[in-house]
């Protein structure tokens, strides 16, 4: 039973974060446990289906330096390769990838599970077992305990979530997905400060709802690079993403629904900036601005038809 069994390391949450903290502790030789609330929605691509862009695509590389997976996932199921900022100097190129999100969670899992010492355990953990000033584990909702030398925290927007939606809001770590309670509670009790960030995230819609025709194309780079610096499959096929405008009068319609957006009303209560900018952020930002540019991403989850 995998509750008997002492881990080197509990990895609580498998996003991004989570699925490259377990990867790098089992292939160093660590035993670890992987515990997520939904097996279903591991390394899930909940924002733009995109890895890298400015500053994130060095990072992306930092990590595949390191011996990390997101830059050999990335190459093995992208469905567009750009370099940006290729009008400038060197230093500021940055490599962005944009992913085929199904695949890209899929291929993450497959890694995971390839790796011998790496469990998955499905449940919402409520709090960490704390012995002597020292975390020794965790415990699930149905009071199942786990012990480790060490946990390690990637529950990204789940702790505590709230998602707003016009008027009106709940508790959610992502839309059709309750938030996690319970750990938060315990490491302000422990002395810890806990705060909110904000994100925003970009809606999906049905691509043959759209007419590319009216759009802008834009291709993928014609000697499209890699993430990795290891031998990752070449990319064939690139599918092209598509650029919409907006104008003064859409900014006009928009603007009606200020009074009623949390941002603007103070129900959003987060620290800092987004990490997702809005369109009404940028419109408030920067107000003499009256053309917003959107980038659409077609199939981001091929073969449906969600953009």
């Amino acid at each position: 039973m995998f509750s008997d069994t002492e881990y080197d390391l509990i990895v609580v949450g498998a996003g991004h974060a989570g699925c490259e903290a377990a990867a790098a502790a089992a292939n160093l030789g660590s035993q670890v446990l992987l515990v997520t609330m939904n097996m279903n929605t591991i390394a899930q691509m909940s924002c733009n289906p995109a890895m890298g862009g400015v500053a994130k695509g060095q990072i992306v590389r930092e990590i595949d330096a390191l011996g990390g997976q997101s830059g050999i996932i990335t190459d093995r199921t992208m469905i567009q390769f750009r370099m940006l900022n290729r009008s400038k100097g060197p230093a500021m190129w940055s490599p962005r990838a944009q992913s085929d999100r199904m695949r890209f969670a899929e291929e993450w899992r497959l890694t995971l599970e390839q790796i011998p010492n790496v469990d998955f355990w499905q449940e919402a953990v409520t709090g960490l077992l704390i012995e002597n000033d020292a975390c020794v584990g965790i415990r699930t909702a149905l009071g199942i305990e786990f012990r480790s030398k060490t946990v390690v925290l990637t529950n990204g927007t789940f702790l505590n979530g709230l998602i707003h939606i016009g008027e009106k809001n709940f508790g959610g770590g992502r839309a059709a997905e309750k938030n996690s309670r319970g750990i938060t509670e315990q490491l302000m009790e422990l002395g810890f400060e806990a705060g909110r960030m904000k994100t925003g995230t970009p809606p999906r819609v049905d691509g043959r709802s759209l007419d590319y025709s009216k759009m802008e194309v834009q291709d993928g780079d014609a000697n499209p690079s890699r993430f990795s610096y290891l031998d990752t499959p070449p990319l064939t096929g690139q599918r092209p993403c598509y650029i919409t405008y907006t104008n003064e009068r859409v900014h006009e319609i928009l603007r009606e629904g200020f009074e009623k957006s949390p941002m603007f009303q103070g129900r959003i209560k987060g620290l800092g900036r987004a990490t997702a900018l809005a369109w009404k952020t940028k419109s408030t930002a920067l107000p003499t601005r009256t053309v917003t540019r959107f980038l659409w991403s077609p199939k981001a989850g091929a073969p449906s038809n969600a953009t």
